[in-house]
């Protein structure tokens, strides 16, 4: 297995996994969209709301909004000893929330949310959650925990994770007339001419989509599509919960240790 980083930033990285079969490509996807652990709020205790807003579509709104995630610092519910619904200090952090419009509309915003850990808090300020008319009062308590995907879309540390075989794009040269079909009909660019020549300027631009052969108006084209079905591309953006390596890493570790878990209960049904 190899991997190579392609380019990255704040929120998102490319990188090209090689020597890996197919399942295995999809079964890291899959890690980071649902198994990989993140924060989000679960449990809402409203004390005070006269605003135009139910209560449920208020909690399901402050579920959505993206907390930074202190995984080492916490445990998941399910193993924390505690035996409160709420948890306890080991598996939650507690938020609170108090606004009140008093002579013109308000809107409140997640920074109005006021975390007991500064390490865990919206990843954003500006989100807004609902608008309160002049009179109108919000006062509320949040708990958030540990969660995967798989459970709710809310734990989902990612908002992009894709990928895509490797592309082999061929010119034969001898047989191509220079048209330049391919290159106006390409969407990717990854054709250009260069003097009298054809060549692949950007090979991994291309998606596979075949437009080039399809619109050569020789035939058969002397343009071939293939894939390396051994190297992947992959594309992963960050909801700002966690830093992107970090989902990338915990990732793979978690998808190390199945084999070993799956070897324990196996031993287990034969005992």
């Amino acid at each position: 297995m190899e991997v190579k980083v392609i380019e990255r930033d704040e929120k998102s990285i490319r990188f090209t996994l090689s020597k890996v079969s197919p399942a295995f490509a999809n079964a890291l996807r899959r890690a980071m969209i649902g198994e990989v652990e993140t924060m989000a709020i679960e449990n809402v205790i409203v004390l005070e709301n006269n605003s135009v807003m139910y209560d449920e579509i208020l909690a399901h709104r402050l579920g959505l909004i993206p907390l930074s995630s202190d995984i080492e610092g916490y445990v998941s519910p399910e193993e924390c000893d505690c035996k409160s619904e709420l948890g306890c200090s080991k598996c939650r952090v507690s938020f609170t929330l108090e606004a009140e419009a008093t002579d013109d509309t308000i809107t409140v915003y997640s920074g109005d949310l006021k975390s007991e850990d500064p390490h865990v808090k919206p990843i954003v300020d500006k989100i807004p959650i609902v608008k309160l008319a002049a009179g109108q009062k919000l006062k509320l308590e949040a708990y958030a925990r540990l969660g995967r995907g798989t459970e709710h879309a809310k734990w989902q540390p990612v908002s992009a994770c894709a990928y895509k075989y490797q592309p082999r794009v061929n010119v034969n040269i001898k047989k191509c007339d220079v048209c330049g079909e391919c290159v106006k009909f390409c969407p990717r660019n990854v054709f250009a001419i260069e003097g009298s020549k054809l060549i692949v300027k950007n090979e991994m631009n291309c998606t596979l989509c075949t437009d080039c052969v399809r619109h050569c108006p020789m035939k058969p084209s002397p343009i071939t599509i293939d894939w390396d079905d051994t190297t992947f591309t992959f594309y992963v953006e960050s909801t700002g919960s966690m830093p992107v390596e970090e989902i990338v890493r915990e990732a793979a570790t978690l998808l190390g240790k199945k084999p070993t878990l799956l070897s324990k209960q196996m031993k287990a049904l034969e005992k």
